[in-house]
């Protein structure tokens, strides 16, 4: 691909990048999609840090003593072991950035891989990179040494910081710079505002820790354009090729002004939870930035389950809750066993949600749940529904800020009743990192997010498959999503996922692969059994004319199916 250099793309604010890498490798001009602020919350400043508003803004009203992270510095479960308040996250992030600015001898522009678990030292760390005016380039834990190595050439990564307890892959990788810095999430954590860590057990003299002692409480934010980029995040690789996504510091504050606002209708007395990752867009958003942007308060908690999340959510208190499918679906026959008086709203994204599931949570709580469909290039959610506003089935309408049509086969926009690809756009857009996909992406001014969606006459949005999932079977169209959900409803179906497999006689065939509930056995008695649900539940000529039984499904660390590896199996 092309790489103009900054100056060669029009309409960007001065940087304040002393490192041009960003800016150089931004696609060209005629391949951005178009990018809409319609809204008076969507109008922001040329210089912009987008930390100096979710942070340094709420300390300076006087609101530093408001909880601003919640987590257990203890024993798993622990609900009242640990709090950093507003102000005290403010000094962590300051005597970070501190750090990178001085000691490590980074200079604006230059990329930070972050690495680690959602603890609020990584939190920290990511609003240091920011607000320091460097770029985050955040990275799943559970990234080998081969993955990490890809992303640091492509990223041309200068420094690390990294959990301590996650350093075997790293030191593993190849390209990992000279500038490394550990952090040890247990004892940031044992600290607080009145409580600073015990002189008697100093932190490692290698340790981001130690560092961070020797740097003064305060850094004035880097004075940023509003278009500079802050954060490089790379997809979670459900083709099995990551791709890196580049995104400003407008952009993180837009997605804050959207969604939450618009439909979450979040509040500064939330407190949210949930498990995706802070590496992840969706957990960023959800547990990080949203929250910030409100005053309210985040729990971040590490490796959770579905018993150990519903617990958090009784013992924190929780009132807003993010995370996949998967989970909800697990919960839901757990829920009676837990008080979960104070969840008030429950998003579910990141991959498709069954109807079944859908129906399932509120059967066992009572809550509507909120849908949303986001992408990593979009950044976080672009069509929802909330409250009266949902239609069973329907992922929702777009976001205020936002337009979205479905393109026909010859790339118009197509009325009521079709199915075709979904097209979005708004304040936020992809831009990929030095990477061809850009061309396939970005279609006459619209994002198309290789979804197959079909609206109704009343502008809601139907999920029908990935563009690249649709099975077409003599002659027929079939969602594999459709096929899911009616396999969800029997009761020995734990999981499943249902991909096209070639076949002579018809193109391709419908095969479902099947996680088994506890009590049940695979045989091929269950699997004639699973054919004829499903021919009870949809049309007939949609049943899994394969079935295969699995001990669990491939998905990526963010709960996202890989079909790709179902297909090749």
């Amino acid at each position: 691909m092309n790489r103009p250099h900054a100056a060669a793309l029009p309409g960007l604010t001065a940087s304040a990048h002393e490192d041009p890498f960003a800016r150089n490798h931004l696609p060209a001009p005629e391949l951005w999609p178009e990018l809409r602020f319609d809204l008076p919350e969507l109008q922001y400043p040329a210089r912009l840090n987008c930390v100096a508003e979710l942070l340094d803004r709420a300390v300076a009203a006087g609101e530093g003593g408001r909880t601003a992270i919640r987590y257990a510095a203890g024993a798993a479960g622990k609900a009242d072991s640990g709090c950093w308040t507003y102000a005290h996250l403010l000094e962590q992030v300051d005597r970070i950035a501190h750090v990178l600015r001085g000691p490590m001898g980074l200079k604006t522009g230059n990329r930070v891989l972050l690495r680690g678990a959602n603890t609020p030292m990584m939190a920290a760390a990511v609003l240091a990179v920011l607000k320091a005016g460097l770029v985050a380039v955040p990275t799943m834990p559970l990234l080998r040494a081969r993955e990490l190595g890809a992303i640091m050439a492509k990223a041309e990564v200068n420094a690390v910081l990294c959990e301590d307890s996650l350093r075997a892959e790293l030191e593993a990788a190849d390209g990992v710079p000279a500038s490394v810095a550990w952090f040890n999430a247990a004892d940031a954590s044992a600290s607080s505002p009145s409580s600073p860590p015990s002189p008697t057990s100093p932190p490692s003299p290698a340790s981001l820790e130690a560092l961070m002692a020797r740097q003064p409480a305060s850094f004035a934010p880097c004075d940023t354009a509003a278009d500079d980029v802050c954060l490089i995040s790379f997809t979670s690789g459900t083709t099995g090729v990551p791709k890196g996504t580049m995104h400003f510091h407008r952009d993180l504050l837009a997605i804050c002004d959207s969604f939450p606002r618009s439909v979450l209708r979040s509040e500064r007395s939330d407190i949210f939870i949930g498990t995706p990752p802070l590496a992840f867009t969706f957990g960023l958003g959800g547990l990080l930035l949203f929250p910030l942007r409100v005053g309210a308060a985040t729990v971040l908690l590490e490796k959770l389950t579905p018993d150990t999340l519903l617990r958090a959510i009784q013992d924190y208190r929780a009132t807003v809750c993010f995370t996949a499918p998967t989970f909800y679906r697990q919960m839901a026959p757990l829920a009676a066993g837990y008080d979960l008086a104070s969840l008030k709203k429950t998003v579910s994204a990141g991959e498709a949600l069954p109807l079944a599931t859908r129906e399932a949570w509120q059967q066992a709580t009572g809550l509507r749940m909120i849908d949303g469909i986001g992408a990593t290039e979009m950044l976080h959610i672009f069509i929802s529904a909330a409250g009266d506003d949902i239609r069973p089935g329907a992922t929702g309408k777009p976001v205020p800020g936002y337009q979205a049509c479905v393109l026909d086969h010859d790339g118009k926009p197509a009325g009521p009743g079709v199915v075709g690809r979904l097209a979005v756009k708004g304040p936020t857009g992809c831009r990929y990192l030095a990477d061809d996909r850009q061309r396939v992406y970005v279609y006459n001014g619209w994002n198309l997010t290789g979804d197959a969606y079909e609206m109704d006459a009343d502008g809601y949005f139907y999920y029908r498959s990935r563009t690249d999932d649709m099975i077409i079977s003599a002659g027929y169209n079939i969602a594999g999503a459709e096929v899911e959900d009616a396999l969800l409803r029997h009761p020995a179906v734990a999981e499943c996922g249902v991909v096209g497999k070639p076949d002579e006689e018809r193109g391709q065939i419908v095969e479902a692969h099947v996680v088994l509930k506890p009590g049940h056995a695979p045989s091929p008695q269950l699997a004639a059994e699973l054919q004829e649900f499903v021919k009870g539940q949809i049309a007939p000529y949609k049943y899994p004319r394969a079935v295969r039984f699995l001990a669990a499904l491939p998905r990526t660390e963010t709960g996202k199916l890989q079909r790709f590896k179902l297909r090749a199996n």
